[in-house]
């Protein structure tokens, strides 16, 4: 790093006052604010039906980042990536909830980004408890369980922070969640959603629009609203945290910077390579007490495509830690800010008991989807889905009773291998498939994004051709049938017990 840019960062970091005077306790903090299973669903995105003032001021304050995107479409390969900067099928953290009882270990130079904060100087806390009251799950999720401790001991509770600046603390949200963690879904005739009795229903199944790729059902609908609440829900408990750091006298001295973890909680949201089972809102504060980089400039909106996997690169930027030599994360922040990207790469492999292989690619306008597993997508088994998310049955039901059509159908009917190509433009709900277009723009796209996926794969290492031996994969799907059950679909007539998985 030249000594101009080394200054720049230490004025940044606060390292330096503008005048050029050593005030080494001078760092912020930084403050993650990790939303769960939700995309552009915010009022300062234009959503509606949704109660988000907290949020909303955040972005007023802030920048509105409108092309993020998950490497993954569900939480724990996407929380293993933006945990270390890496793309999980390169770190063979991949499948999800792989490797929680072997002897796996990080590639060597790959770190969980709380190590690299805590050489540097930083208090880690994963927060749970704030006063009386719960604001995080203290999640962590991640597909390795090798590396030591991830936070500092004891940091579950908000009161140790103001003690230990400068920080870098975790808030993983509450909502939006199916309330499943008590292991008895198979007994429950609907799963709630977590906090759903406390939730003000600012959404109804009257006032709400699902997207079309549902049909318009009652259930549908009504699952619609829930989900909405339960991002108003979020808002509200994450503005406890906001309100919090505020009376802490925290605010002017912390970076905060709000995102979600994968995409929405939808049949066809999360798990699914759709935009919207990828695409994350982000939002970032910046403290009035340090020197903004050029790129923040509040009330503002951003476009650039970004990979949660820059969010780690970026963190550490901040924190004045050099971008690690290995990370595939780029910093888009502060003096050390790379070129923006062309593309950006997501991939879901096996989730549960659900073996599927996708890959995706994003430019500005086009999304490719490459499908290489065989068999149903969309309608393949998944037993989680198949009890929590009440839609599914519902199109079960209609596909059954030759009464659902049009994209709702055409969901149910895809199967592996396939193409698709949609334009996010034209087209934000992904209900036109490009890939077979004759339109010269159409096909020259498919033909870029298929050469940029193929080149990722390769320059990255992909994993993923490397299939789970059947001993791994078989213990998820008896979990599955016991937490959730088996949908009587699935079952075989003669024995009365679950068909075998593909």
């Amino acid at each position: 790093m030249s000594l101009k840019k080394n200054l720049l960062l230490m004025v940044l970091v606060g390292f330096l006052q503008p005048g050029g005077l050593p005030a080494a306790e001078r760092r912020p903090n930084i403050l993650w604010l990790v939303g769960e299973n939700l995309s552009h669903d915010l009022g300062c995105y234009g959503a509606g039906q949704v109660h988000t003032p907290n949020l909303d001021r955040l972005a007023a304050e802030g920048v509105r980042y409108t092309r993020v995107f998950s490497t993954n479409p569900a939480c724990a390969p996407s929380r293993s990536a933006f945990f270390t900067g890496m793309y999980q099928t390169t770190t063979d953290t991949h499948p999800m909830r792989s490797h929680r009882n072997d002897a796996f270990r990080l590639p060597t130079g790959v770190r969980p980004v709380t190590h690299w904060m805590k050489d540097a100087g930083f208090f880690t806390a994963n927060i749970k408890t704030l006063g009386n009251g719960t604001v995080g799950t203290g999640k962590l999720d991640l597909n390795f369980v090798n590396e030591g401790p991830i936070y500092d001991a004891g940091t579950q509770d908000w009161s140790e922070l103001k003690s230990r600046q400068p920080f870098f603390a975790v808030v993983n949200a509450e909502e939006s969640e199916y309330d499943i963690y008590d292991r008895k879904s198979a007994e429950k005739p609907r799963v709630e959603w977590v906090g759903e009795r406390e939730h003000v229903k600012h959404a109804t199944p009257e006032n709400v629009q699902p997207p079309p790729y549902y049909p318009d059902h009652p259930v549908v609908r009504e699952e619609w609203a829930r989900y909405l609440n339960s991002v108003s829900g979020m808002d509200a408990r994450f503005g406890k945290v906001l309100a919090q750091l505020k009376a802490d006298g925290l605010e002017d001295d912390t970076i905060i910077l709000f995102f979600g973890d994968n995409g929405r909680l939808e049949p066809r949201g999360i798990h699914w390579c759709y935009d919207n089972g990828l695409r994350v809102p982000m939002i970032i504060r910046w403290p009035k007490n340090f020197p903004a980089p050029e790129q923040i400039k509040p009330g503002t909106v951003d476009g650039r495509l970004l990979s949660l996997i820059d969010v780690t690169a970026t963190t550490l930027a901040l924190a004045g830690v050099d971008r690690p030599p290995l990370m595939q994360g780029r910093v888009f922040l502060g003096p050390e800010a790379q070129h923006a990207r062309s593309y950006v790469f997501a991939a879901r492999d096996r989730i549960d008991e659900t073996k599927q292989r996708i890959r995706s690619v994003h430019d500005e306008r086009f999304h490719y989807i490459r499908t290489l597993s065989t068999g149903p997508t969309f309608a393949s088994l998944n037993r989680y889905k198949e009890k929590c998310f009440a839609i599914m049955p519902v199109m079960r039901q209609m596909l059954a009773e030759g009464t659902l059509t049009g994209p709702a159908l055409e969901l149910m009917q895809r199967t592996g291998p396939c193409e698709e190509l949609y334009d996010t433009s034209e087209d934000a709900h992904e209900i036109r498939n490009l890939a077979a277009s004759t339109e010269p723009s159409h096909r020259e796209a498919l033909i870029r994004l298929r050469a940029a996926l193929d080149t990722w794969m390769v320059e990255t290492g992909d994993r993923g051709a490397t299939p789970e031996a059947d001993g791994v994969v078989e213990p998820f799907a008896r979990e599955m049938d016991q937490w959730f059950g088996t949908p009587a679909w699935f079952m075989t007539p003669a024995q009365n017990k679950p068909a075998p998985t593909n």
